[in-house]
Parts: C-alpha cells; sequence; structure tokens
C-alpha cells in the first residue's frame, strides 16, 4: 500500500491533491513544528485582480518557540471568515458549481473551530468528499525525522513539497498542475491554486479531471 507523508493545508492547492493520485492513504504529520509563510494556513484563490491570498490568522504564529502544528490555535479577533468567504462569493459566484458547495464552506467556518488543524481537517474531509475520493486519512503518532532515502519504498515523505517558494515551478509548461481548464477570470491560465478553484468550475467532475 502507498502511503503520501505530508504536512496539512489550508483548502490545499491542486498540486496538493495531483500528489496523491497513486496513494492508497494520506498521512498526515501531526507532530511537526509550525512553519510560518507556508501554506499550512494560507491558500490562493483566483479573483478579477489576479491570484489571492487567503490567510487565516493564527495565535503565536510569529513566536519564536516552537509549537506544534496541531496545537496552533486560530486568531478571531479579526473576521477572517467573513473576508474568506466573501472573497469566495466574490471571485466565484458565477461560476458554475459555487453554490453547490457553499453552504459546506460556510458551515465549517461558521463551527469556528479553536485550533487551525481541527479547521484543515474538516475543509480535506469535504473536499475529498466534494472530489469523490475515498482516501483513507491517518495521522502520525509521533515525530518522525525526515527520511531520505525512505524506510520503505511504498512511504513517500512529501513534506515541505509544496511552499509559496516552490510556487514558480508550478507556473512551468511541464508542470502537471499547468494543465490547463477554464478558469471564471481569464484567458491565461493560473496554476497552482486552490481546489476550489477548479471544483466551482467542474463540480463532481473535478475528482475524474485530476486522474485522467
Amino acid at each position: 500500500m502507498s502511503v503520501v507523508l505530508t504536512e496539512l493545508h489550508y483548502l490545499p492547492s491542486i498540486p496538493y491533491f495531483q500528489q496523491l493520485l497513486t496513494a492508497d492513504a494520506l498521512l498526515l504529520d501531526a507532530h511537526e513544528h509550525y512553519h510560518k509563510q507556508t501554506y499550512r494556513n494560507r491558500c490562493l484563490v483566483r479573483t478579477a485582480q489576479g491570484p489571492q491570498p487567503l490567510t487565516v490568522p493564527v495565535v503565536d504564529g510569529a513566536s519564536s518557540r516552537k509549537v506544534r502544528t496541531s496545537e496552533i490555535e486560530i486568531d478571531y479577533r479579526q473576521n477572517w471568515m467573513h473576508r474568506h468567504f466573501r472573497t469566495l462569493q466574490t471571485a466565484y459566484g458565477n461560476s458554475p458549481y459555487f453554490s453547490y458547495y457553499a453552504d459546506y464552506l460556510e458551515e465549517i467556518y461558521a463551527q469556528k473551530p479553536t485550533l487551525l488543524w481541527d479547521l484543515n481537517v474538516q475543509f480535506l474531509r469535504l473536499l475529498l468528499r466534494c472530489l469523490r475520493w475515498p482516501l483513507p486519512i491517518e495521522f502520525t503518532t509521533a515525530y518522525l525525522p525526515p527520511f531520505s532515502p525512505a524506510p520503505t519504498p511504498l512511504l513517500l515523505d512529501h513534506r515541505d513539497y509544496l511552499t509559496p517558494k516552490s510556487a514558480a515551478d508550478l507556473s512551468k509548461p511541464d508542470s502537471p498542475s499547468h494543465r490547463p481548464y477554464q478558469q471564471v477570470f481569464g484567458p491565461a491560465f493560473v496554476p497552482g491554486l486552490s481546489i476550489l478553484d477548479l471544483l466551482f468550475m467542474q463540480g463532481p467532475a473535478a475528482g475524474q479531471f485530476l486522474i485522467d
């Protein structure tokens, strides 16, 4: 059984799901230390002004002390949930399938989970259901140091494989994430966005689009 080990992202990108295409299970690193300025608390969506990051504010995110990602708390002193959903609504309200998924997203935002980890897990489970991928999700039970080569060829360590700094690689024509599809704003295709961009355009067919 092939297992992909990776960190947990907020509303993950299309490349995040592409790395799971051949996986039989997803192993999320619940014992890593939080890294700021990563996709752990941000995603990219496309607006009329171009790609725009949506960032979840967190407590102690800029602290010098090491905190587990699974223990990072969300900062609700800002009404970021309303801003994120309104951005999605403005950017994708006219897309074919925004209304199909909007209520599910809004319901998770309304729950206001304390931890970033819990928010991200809920969104990940929802997105996998929307893609119609019955991929089992497991969590590490202890810290696993980076390993190269892998202790087994069936365990693939993809932690920090996708970072904002590596985003430039996604724009290369030979990148798998560069496979174009119709987007709300065009005509130039923008790769590397949140999977929501694809879902809002293709709906239930999005999962098969990634596989084909």
